[in-house]
């Protein structure tokens, strides 16, 4: 298990906010980073194109002005998430920027990024990419990666079916470079345990929608308040590829959430076919099956710190549970 250089002693929280949908943005991502976990948006977040550039310079600026007013804080580098798809027609001038701006840290989602491992090199930055079976694990590595993202069952938007346990315990068998556990990953104990499993960082993203920074409706936070496990559904008619929603939301767009068709993955795009007034895009909801844990609408600074306390208590309750139970078997 290793940790980049990149982000040795820059981290309060060993966490990645993934990059959200919509939701994630500057305010978002700056709250995270100064709070001491990787903050990340999705380049196609910025619309239209030209207002990336306006992202980045002001991310950059405002990252480096803070860590110059506070030297002893522990800052983080922020990261952009870019999908690999026929798609987005973006992906050349996004990297572009980039590369302009060398942006710390890229986030690949859907292909190997083959082509986009050797411009980020150049300047010292680093690829993680997003995968949900061995077979892209694979990939990936052959590719070229910096790290692995393991988008587990139960994680927020495009998610795989594999449990946490089983996927990083089979990673673990061929990969000894820096690996992000992703899934229902919602407190700081959760934090803990992932850590525990043998991942090097935590992915976290549902949680981050239910604050205040966050790009999203203040329904959409009320009803991650409000939902549970059950309330999470999994399909892939959305964007051709399986994600997990809120039902309430699926319901509330004049959809049947029991009774959903399968799609097409080749389209990789949001489908209109919702009630007159509605748009998939933007009345879907997506979360994990975390929701259950979240039950108010913090400021961002106030959450990691609210995670760290618990990430430190877990870390408290294990090391003490070892210590009775080696004392007890000592005196027996």
């Amino acid at each position: 298990m290793t940790l980049p250089a990149t982000l040795q002693n820059r981290l309060s929280l060993p966490v990645i906010g993934s990059p959200l949908f919509i939701i994630s943005g500057p305010e978002l991502v700056l709250a995270q980073c100064k709070a001491g976990i990787v903050g990340s948006f999705p380049a196609l977040n910025a619309r239209p194109q030209p207002l990336l550039e306006d992202w980045l310079q002001r991310i950059t600026t405002d990252l480096d002005a803070w860590g110059a007013a506070h030297p002893g804080a522990r800052v983080a580098p922020f990261a952009v998430n870019q999908i690999i798809h026929g798609s987005n027609d973006r992906l050349a001038q996004d990297m572009e920027l980039c590369v302009r701006y060398r942006v710390p840290i890229i986030i690949t989602s859907l292909r190997a990024p083959d082509e986009l491992v050797e411009p980020v090199h150049s300047y010292g930055g680093l690829i993680f990419h997003d995968v949900t079976n061995i077979r892209h694990a694979k990939r990936a590595i052959q590719a070229g990666v910096d790290g692995l993202i393991l988008v587990c069952a139960g994680a927020g938007g495009h998610a795989g079916t594999l449990s946490p346990f089983a996927f990083l315990e089979e990673i673990r068998q061929f990969y000894d470079g820096t690996v992000i556990l992703g899934g229902s990953l919602t407190t700081g104990r959760n934090i803990y345990a992932a850590l525990a499993a043998g991942a090097d960082l935590a992915y976290v993203g549902t949680r981050f929608i239910a604050t205040r920074e966050a790009n999203a409706m203040p329904e959409y936070k009320q009803m991650l308040v409000e939902s549970t496990a059950d309330d999470i559904v999994y399909t892939n008619l959305f964007t051709g590829v399986h994600g997990n929603y809120l039902k309430p939301s699926i319901t509330g767009a004049g959809l049947d959430p029991n009774n959903l068709p399968a799609s097409d993955k080749s389209r990789m795009n949001w489908a209109e076919f919702a009630s007159p007034g509605k748009k998939a895009w933007r009345d879907i909801w997506g979360a994990g099956q975390g929701v259950g844990a979240i039950t108010s609408v913090p400021a961002t600074a106030e959450l990691i710190a609210s995670m760290r306390r618990e990430y430190e208590a877990a870390h408290r309750a294990l090391a003490g549970k070892l210590e009775r139970e080696c004392y007890l078997a000592l005196a027996s």
